[in-house]
């Protein structure tokens, strides 16, 4: 019983129960009008049969008078299917016709009958039921009577037959809307207890779960995907947050105890205001590695929270690529890396032309820093292209690479092949790369170098070209 009213009081039930009750409502008014409308138009056929019939009878009295008239009455009476025919004296006596005997007071007003009445033909059983007609009747000069009327079982059979077929329509459509109506409501309060029992683990603290998908696209699955995907970006959020505080919490109390160590030597050393200077200048320098560190993790969780999602618009990648080629040239030479460039004119793409700047320039700056580790002679490539609905923009290099096995793992924060950190760098480079492309809508992919000789790392930028 708790079921059935949780039932009805479930928005999808209460919309149903609505239109049915409509729906009924229209179906009783159209059966009445289609039974009223029938038996108007029976009305009138009959009407106008009995009026043609007058008008013949007429001409045969015109021209005979009264004996030409029964004569005529009383051969159309015996034809089958025949009309009402009726010649009576002044005082109701019935004299000639098909009818044996009339509700009394029929012959006693002239012009149509409104109502039907009941009248008996001969050679009809006793007991049985009489027969109904509609009729009119017209007064002679002589003081006779004439009635012509029409039978109404026929038409009286067909209202009937209208009435049942609708009635039984009715009847269908009420047991299939309610059983409809059921399965309908039944069905939706069961994907509403799903969701609810998903809703109660999520509020729980188990961000995993997510809210039932039946794959029939309709409005529950619309909004589920839409939570679903909202629980993800939550997920994705947390476990960040999650993934950041775990790191800064090991990798920053490295540089943390360095720099404490060295104030302590520092103070634990002579008075000498050379050594204080350098050992100074040592930390402003971690202090100023430190603060670049939080500038990017910053840098990240504003790109993954989206707080630049406003600030997008039509950017030129090709002028963002030979910037950057401008830029990286004095330093890819300084390095001894050659720096070479294929870029595509007039590539445009949708974004932020600042962050993808910064994630240009992170692959570029890793590239010329790794590319060294080489074997053959250290260089750098810069491209920029349309493939089939994309635009990619790649920087290659011919240095050692990155296993395939780790390359989910770079992306990380904090995470660095270089675990001797023997080379500057925060390990937040590709995590910023990462984030910036999925505020794009696009993704960063990490693959071999398609170059014939030694192979090293190729890291795209692959953007979709409709957004």
């Amino acid at each position: 019983m708790s079921r059935f009213r949780a039932l009805l009081r479930t928005t999808a039930v209460r919309m149903s129960a609505l239109y049915l009750g409509l729906f009924a409502i229209c179906a009783v008014a159209l059966v009445f009008y289609v039974t009223d409308l029938t038996s108007n138009l029976l009305t009138y056929q009959t009407k106008q049969v009995v009026q043609d019939e007058l008008k013949v009878l007429g001409n045969f009295y015109r021209r005979g008078g009264v004996s030409m008239l029964i004569g005529h009455i009383d051969r159309r009476s015996r034809e089958p299917g025949a009309n009402l025919y009726t010649i009576a004296a002044p005082n109701g006596e019935i004299l000639a016709g098909n009818v044996e005997s009339l509700q009394t007071g029929v012959l006693e007003i002239e012009g149509w009958t409104e109502r039907p009445f009941s009248y008996r033909r001969f050679y009809q059983p006793e007991g049985t039921p009489g027969h109904a007609a509609l009729a009119e009747v017209i007064f002679l000069p002589n003081g006779m009577r004439v009635l012509v009327g029409r039978d109404l079982g026929e038409p009286t059979k067909f209202r009937s037959m209208v009435q049942r077929s609708l009635a039984m329509a009715l009847g269908i459509m009420v047991i299939g809307a309610l059983i409809i109506w059921f399965v309908i409501g039944r069905g939706a309060l069961q994907r509403i207890d799903r969701v609810s029992q998903a809703s109660q683990k999520i509020m729980a603290g188990d961000l995993s779960q997510r809210l039932p998908v039946s794959g029939s696209h309709d409005e529950f699955d619309r909004l589920s995907e839409a939570l679903n995907a909202m629980l993800g970006r939550i997920d994705k959020l947390n476990v960040g947050l999650r993934q950041v505080s775990d790191n800064i919490a090991h990798d920053l109390k490295t540089p943390l105890t360095r720099l404490r160590n060295r104030a302590e030597a520092a103070l634990a050393g002579k008075e000498d205001a050379d050594a204080y200077r350098a050992a100074m200048e040592e930390m402003i320098e971690e202090s100023d590695q430190l603060i670049r560190t939080f500038n990017a993790l910053l840098m990240i969780s504003r790109v993954e929270a989206g707080a630049a999602v406003a600030e997008l618009s039509e950017v030129d990648l090709t002028q963002i690529a030979h910037d950057a080629e401008e830029l990286y040239e004095p330093v890819a030479e300084e390095a001894g890396v050659r720096l070479v460039t294929e870029i595509g004119d007039g590539i445009k793409v949708t974004g932020n032309r600042e962050l993808i700047g910064q994630a240009l320039t992170n692959l570029i700056d890793n590239a010329i820093k790794y590319c060294t580790d080489g074997k053959g002679p250290p260089e750098v490539e810069l491209r920029l292209g349309r493939e089939d609905e994309t635009v990619v923009l790649s920087v290659l290099d011919n240095g050692p690479g990155i296993p395939e096995n780790m390359r989910d793992d770079v992306v990380k924060r904090f995470v660095r092949l270089d675990e001797s950190r023997t080379k500057p760098g925060t390990g937040l480079g590709l995590s910023l790369v990462e984030a910036i492309m999925g505020l794009h809508g696009g993704r960063l992919e990490l693959v071999n170098c398609d170059r014939s000789e030694q192979c090293g790392l190729c890291a795209r930028m692959v953007f979709d070209r409709r957004s």
